[in-house]
């Protein structure tokens, strides 16, 4: 029997929530044969600030991707917390770059993390 980490339920939840990540996990099973959850949420970063900046109509929209994180990260599981801390949080846009303003956008949690890891935003 094949265990499945957090981090890889993480992914499955986050699809299952959120159809639209539908194709682009799949795309990511198929390049990287198998789930690789920090690499996917490369993915994840980039659809939800297109979403935020309205560059594309047919992303999930971005505020569905943080409540749901934000839920997720109210858990406390560790697997789940380091891709969300690690993949999403830390490659939000930095101040000089556009689609920044999304981190004031952040629930509490997520936000308390980012405050630590990017202090200067």
């Amino acid at each position: 029997m094949t265990t499945t980490t957090p981090s890889v339920q993480l992914v499955s939840d986050l699809v299952t929530r959120i159809p639209e990540f539908q194709d682009a996990l799949e795309a990511h099973v198929f390049n990287q044969g198998g789930v690789l959850p920090h690499v996917f949420f490369w993915d994840v970063v980039q659809d939800t600030v297109r979403s935020f900046l309205g560059e594309d109509p047919a992303a999930a929209h971005w505020r569905r991707t943080l409540d749901f994180l934000e839920e997720q990260s109210c858990r406390g599981v560790l697997g789940i917390d380091e891709v969300i801390v690690t993949s999403f949080l830390n490659d939000l846009p930095y101040p000089h770059e556009p689609g920044h303003a999304i981190v004031q956008q952040l629930g509490p949690v997520m936000a308390a993390k980012f405050g630590r890891i990017r202090p200067g935003g």
